[in-house]
């Protein structure tokens, strides 16, 4: 292990190094598997027809290297993509709130719906979009936010290997019904959706409840210290976001300004927050953030319902950086990473280091 790094999932799924890298940038992926890793593309706010294009673009500028695309499939959506239905069951006095906020923030509006609002997270929408990953010849169908049997089925059926996010020990025994061949522990200093349970101790948890499968460490892995001890804790490889977020290839993304905030981040900068999809999400903190977290301000809805009352102001807030509310999703070892790299760069430091320490 000394001499490269390499584990048994290196050689399961023909990778060079045991880094699963997550992107929602078609370019940050591409990089990822050709640096040696392996490219997750985040597809759950693509339409099929996108998600169809980018498994295509990935392909022909990966070869035959595996990559993966990750979903994310909560319980309780609607049967529908009907946005006025949600529209229609959404409070005034939310309504109301997130009109404030336009006004004391001078927020433009938008030209067009917002990444959240583009279309309504529901089963009709998941359906289509498990139809265009189903007919790819992506590598690995992963499964962010609960496992439905029948896309794990879908997924196994099609050779594709399959793999869940958990943040608890409690969601093994049901996972584990489903036949899913990789599990990522994901613990509490992780970006966007996220749960209650510390990075490294969620690890050796999952390990012990995951009954032989093979199980990725997520959430704060910013170093090679920390893929070092991730694989002493048990772990065969890591999973990692936050750490692209700031690479040259992700700027096709990411704006300028966002960029900036998280080469400006330390750890104590992110915050816990539902005021963008409905669920617990790490972000960098901000004005957006914490408005919600004020006294006067109302619960977040439940998702989808959060998407589409403020889908379209985010989108706006992106599309004219309104500074004091543009935000991302990142995890607390954003600190880690204040100057734009390659993501070759930041791959081969994370490799070296994690050689070294486990030297």
């Amino acid at each position: 292990m000394t001499d490269n790094l390499s584990t048994s999932i290196c050689d399961e799924y023909g990778i060079t190094y045991p880094v699963f890298g997550f992107a929602h940038s078609i370019n940050a992926t591409i990089a990822i598997t050709n640096a040696g890793g392996f490219g997750v593309f985040g597809g759950t706010r693509s339409t099929p027809e996108e998600i169809e294009q980018a498994m295509a673009t990935i392909r022909a500028a990966v070869g035959d290297k595996p990559f993966g695309i990750d979903l994310v499939m909560p319980p309780g959506m609607p049967d529908q993509d009907n946005r006025d239905a949600i529209e229609a069951e959404i409070p005034d006095r939310h309504r109301q709130f997130v009109s404030d906020i336009i006004d004391k923030y001078q927020v433009p509006a938008g030209t067009k719906p917002g990444m959240r609002s583009r279309f309504v997270r529901s089963n009709e929408m998941l359906d289509q979009q498990l139809e265009a990953v189903m007919q790819s010849d992506v590598n690995l169908f992963a499964c962010g936010i609960g496992a439905p049997p029948r896309a794990v089925d879908q997924a196994k059926a099609r050779g594709k290997k399959t793999c869940a996010l958990v943040g608890s020990p409690h969601h093994m025994q049901k996972l584990l019904q489903t036949g899913i061949d990789l599990v990522v522990a994901q613990g509490y200093d992780a970006g966007a959706h996220t749960g209650k349970i510390g990075t490294f101790s969620l690890i050796p948890q999952i390990v012990e409840a995951a009954e032989g499968l093979p199980v990725l460490a997520a959430g704060g892995v910013a170093t090679g210290r920390h893929i070092a001890a991730s694989l002493m804790l048990g772990a065969v490889g890591v999973w990692i976001g936050t750490a692209w977020l700031t690479t040259f290839e992700h700027q096709d993304h990411l704006s300028t300004l966002n960029q900036q905030k998280l080469l400006e981040a330390g750890p104590e900068d992110t915050v816990i927050s539902r005021a963008d999809s409905g669920k617990t999400l790490r972000q960098i903190r901000s004005a957006w953030s914490m408005e919600w977290e004020a006294d006067s301000a109302p619960a977040p809805l439940k998702m989808p319902f959060q998407d589409i009352l403020v889908g379209d102001v985010l989108g706006a807030i992106d599309e004219h950086n309104v500074d004091a509310l543009v935000h991302s999703p990142a995890g607390q070892g954003i600190g880690w990473f204040n100057e734009i790299r390659s993501v070759d760069e930041v791959m081969q430091d994370l490799v070296n280091e994690a050689i070294t320490t486990l030297s």
